[in-house]
């Protein structure tokens, strides 16, 4: 069967958030996913935490080079004491919405079970605020939700994050050339084959490894007994995000004329996508099997993104 391009709900706030700024004019979430370079490897940080994202990623590390190859560029302001960004995002609310990120997910109440930090990261949409509360479009399914002004600046101060600096806004969204789709998910290829290298320094903790060194890893630490943080993170949030990035990163580069590196992403997807259900049933052994088979799949990847480039 060949790839079938994916469209539905999951753990995305970070397309998403940009789609939402963008608005009418935008790319779709798959080509800014792709952009950013999410899809482009795997990562087990400490040796412990899974993600199917690049060695050494994260959200903020792929900004810079995204909107560059997606024709846009925006205003960043961050850091500072609290009373000033609220002031900052006071003032620049009145001129339209605020992607504002990361946050800590734990702090945002009006999602079911957020009781206090669980250091996660997110990223959402301010529209409004007052003294009391703030209104905002949360890409994890909350449109319009509302949230006590407290807690919003506990989560925005980011202090229980791996990444990001406190406060961090981006406003004056604004294109800055008119870019096919197509030729903005070909500026991306460079980088896409970088962060597949994992070339360069990377600030990661002891224990952490990438790519088919990460696969091979977390298939023992699943096989040695997969704990219930584990198993939460990988079936709530890893698996889902990584089969859709790689499903994303399928779709993208058949458009753009990749050929075997689009078949290769289409079995990316397909391996990381059936992990959820051995990890949900405790068939741990048939998860590690899939990653086994994940394992050798960037390095080639890589050297079809470079072959055709």
């Amino acid at each position: 069967m060949t790839h079938f391009a994916y469209t539905g709900s999951g753990p995305y706030c970070y397309a998403n958030s940009f789609a939402m700024m963008f608005g009418a004019d935008g790319p779709s979430t798959a080509v800014i996913e792709v952009a950013i370079g999410g899809p482009f490897g795997m990562q087990l940080i400490g040796g412990t935490l899974p993600f199917f994202d690049p060695y050494g990623w994260d959200p903020e590390k792929g900004f810079e080079v995204a909107l560059s190859a997606l024709g846009w560029t925006c205003d960043v302001t961050q850091g500072g004491e609290a009373e000033e960004a609220l002031a900052r995002l006071k003032a620049a609310l009145a001129a339209g919405p605020v992607w504002i990120g990361p946050v800590e997910m734990g702090h945002l109440r009006h999602q079911p079970r957020m009781r206090g930090p669980i250091e996660a990261d997110h990223y959402v949409v301010a529209l409004e605020v007052d003294d009391e509360s703030i209104l905002m479009h949360d890409p994890q399914g909350y449109p319009y939700a509302r949230l006590p002004l407290a807690d919003f600046m506990a989560a925005w101060s980011a202090k229980t994050l791996i990444y990001g600096t406190p406060y961090t806004m981006r406003t004056a969204f604004r294109r800055t050339a008119d870019v096919a789709e197509v030729d903005m998910i070909r500026a991306s290829i460079p980088s896409a084959i970088r962060w597949l290298s994992m070339a360069g320094e990377h600030d990661m903790p002891a224990g952490s490894s990438g790519n088919a060194a990460a696969a091979e890893a977390l298939a023992r630490l699943i096989e040695r007994g997969c704990g219930d943080d584990l198993r939460g993170h990988m079936i709530h949030f890893a698996v889902r995000a990584g089969a859709r990035r790689a499903t994303d990163a399928a779709t993208c580069l058949e458009r753009a004329g990749y050929v075997e590196a689009a078949r290769i992403a289409g079995r990316q997807a397909r391996l990381i996508g059936a992990l959820q259900y051995p990890l949900v049933a405790g068939k741990d052994g048939e998860a590690a099997a899939s990653l086994r088979e994940l394992a050798p799949t960037y390095d080639m990847l890589r050297a079809a993104l470079k072959g055709q480039g």
